[in-house]
This record gives structure tokens, C-alpha cells and sequence, in this order.
């Protein structure tokens, strides 16, 4: 069977990254083209020099492109507000849009946890860099015992932050606390991005803080690892940086402190996740996992659609 096409919006870091792995990872899809607004960019230029059709006049370039009725998947890798004038120009053509911005359209998915669930939906938002590292460890644990709360915290390198995740920084908190909740399971999310601008960069890691009442821990564990692995089948540099710490919390105040006033009564245990994501460097250097997490994530999502697409064909 024929692979799906599909065109990738934004040609900034995301899309770029998005580009050359369709070109070198992808089994069922086919990169047709990639869309920008700047006719100057590194993005554009790459696409060119790799035999790649390439537009400069945004999505209504798309729309006018000789290959567009042919697509089937495209990817918006620009900002959440963009996303919302190029969802609105792209509903009448009956496409399936893969969101990589905080613009939330349609229902949050991240592969390892709900993928299967949302393969119908028109536009499905992939939540965050740091909702797609964080939200299956918070799932994890919600499949073994009730989160009572769920902290992530996502540290990042400054250089792998271009300017769609720093216009974004208020739509990332958004967000990716609301997805710690409809796709994690907790009851209640907080999330916080870190710009690191430390040299060299640091790699980016994520910390997932979990209320939990009378955990059996090594279940937890396995859960978790149960987890990581299913993450790291399609995000091969996504890890444990150190073993699952569970700590009880007698000090009522701490409680308070920690989830904002919420207080779930006695037995209340702490569960600490640390997690690092090592990126594959397909653009940027290894340590912009935070860009690949997102574009593997995405890919896989895509890779799913068209393999759907092709058991009708049949």
C-alpha cells in the first residue's frame, strides 16, 4: 500500500526536526511538503537542498499546492495562536491535523497512554514537551492507586527554546496541567517549564511529584517501568535518571504547601519521579529532548492514523 503524505506547518525547530524524520525514520508516511512564512529560513533551505517542495506563504500556500488534495496528515508546528487561524482555514479541505502547540483544539494524546482512543479526531493536540515526558509517569501511577495531585516540573535548555515555546510559556502551564488530569488521571495538575541557559546546555530533564495514600511501591515501580519502556519504544533517549523515592508526609502544613490547600487526610505519601530525555539529534544536539519527545511523539501518532488508513484500503 502507499504511504500517507503529509505536510508539516512551521519551519522553525519543531518542523525541521518533523521534516527529517519523516525523511529517515517514518515507515508509513511521506513528507510532501513543508510550509513557512519566512522565505529566508534554515528550515526552508534544508527542506529544499533534500528534494523537499517547500511554501513561504503559510497555510493558504497549502491550500494552493498541486500535491494538497493528496495529503492526508499535516502537522502544525508553529504557536498555539497560529494553530487556531490554520485549523479554522483547514476544516473545510478534511484533513487530520497533528496540533504540536498549546492550542488545545482537540482532545490532548500522548501515545503511550491514549492514543488508541482519539484516532478519529480531526485534530488531536499532542499537549506539551513537558506533558508528553511527564503525563505517563502521572498515568502510571493513576493506573495503580488514586494521584491525589501531580507537580511536574520540566527543566529545558535555553538554546532548544525557540520562539513558538517562548510565546507559548503561559499556554505550556495551561495547558499541561489540565492534560496532568484528562489524560494522567490525577486529580488535580500544576505544571512548571524551566529555561535553563546554562553551558554548555544541559540535557533536559523532568521532575513528576505525586500525592499518593498507602502506595504499594513496587507496584508503583512497575507501572512506571512498564511505562518508560512503552515511551521510550518510539523516544528512544526518554529514561529513569534515578530509582522511584517515596517519602511519607506527616506534617499536615507541608501537605497544604504542596498541593495549594488541598488536604486528603492522614497516610499521605510523596512518590518522586526524575526523568532525563536525550534527544536523537536529527537537527538539533542531543540535549533538545524536549524538541524530540514532541516530533517522535507526533510521528507517532501520524504512523498510527496512516496505518489505520491502510487497513480500509485493504
Amino acid at each position: 500500500m502507499s504511504k500517507s503524505k503529509v505536510a508539516v506547518i512551521g519551519s522553525g525547530n519543531i518542523g525541521t526536526d518533523l521534516v527529517i524524520k519523516l525523511k529517515r525514520v517514518a515507515q508509513n508516511l511521506e513528507i510532501a511538503v513543508l510550509v513557512g512564512i519566512d522565505p529566508a529560513s534554515d528550515g526552508l533551505a534544508r527542506a529544499r537542498r533534500m528534494g523537499i517542495d517547500t511554501v513561504d506563504s503559510g497555510v493558504q500556500g497549502l491550500i494552493e499546492h498541486h500535491d494538497f488534495d493528496d495529503i492526508d496528515i499535516i502537522f502544525d508546528s508553529t504557536s498555539a495562536k497560529a494553530h487556531l487561524a490554520n485549523e479554522q482555514a483547514l476544516r473545510p479541505h478534511d484533513k487530520r491535523l497533528i496540533d504540536l502547540t498549546p492550542a488545545a483544539i482537540g482532545p490532548y494524546v500522548v501515545p503511550a497512554v491514549n492514543l488508541d482512543e482519539h484516532l478519529g479526531a480531526t485534530d488531536v493536540n499532542m499537549v506539551t514537551c513537558g506533558g508528553q515526558a511527564t503525563i505517563p509517569i502521572v498515568a502510571a501511577v493513576s493506573a495503580v492507586t488514586s494521584v491525589h495531585y501531580a507537580e511536574i516540573v520540566a527543566s529545558i535548555a535555553s538554546k532548544s527554546a525557540g520562539p513558538g515555546t517562548r510565546a507559548n510559556i503561559d499556554e505550556f502551564t495551561e495547558t499541561t496541567s489540565e492534560a496532568i488530569v484528562e489524560v494522567g488521571g490525577a486529580a488535580y495538575g500544576k505544571a512548571i517549564i524551566v529555561l535553563n541557559p546554562a553551558e554548555p546546555p544541559l540535557i533536559m530533564r523532568d521532575t513528576v511529584l505525586l500525592l499518593v495514600s498507602d502506595p504499594d511501591q513496587e507496584e508503583i515501580r512497575r507501572s512506571i517501568q512498564n511505562m518508560v519502556g512503552k515511551v521510550s519504544a518510539y523516544v528512544p533517549g526518554y529514561r529513569l535518571k534515578q530509582e522511584v523515592q517515596f517519602a511519607r508526609l506527616d506534617d499536615a502544613e507541608s501537605v497544604r504547601t504542596l498541593t495549594g490547600g488541598i488536604d486528603r487526610g492522614p497516610n499521605l505519601w510523596k512518590v518522586s519521579v526524575f526523568l532525563e530525555v536525550e534527544g536523537a539529534a536529527h537537527y538539533l544536539p542531543a540535549y533538545a529532548g524536549n524538541l524530540d519527545i514532541m516530533t517522535s511523539a507526533a510521528i507517532q501518532v501520524a504512523e498510527k492514523i496512516a496505518e489505520n488508513n491502510m487497513e480500509k484500503a485493504r
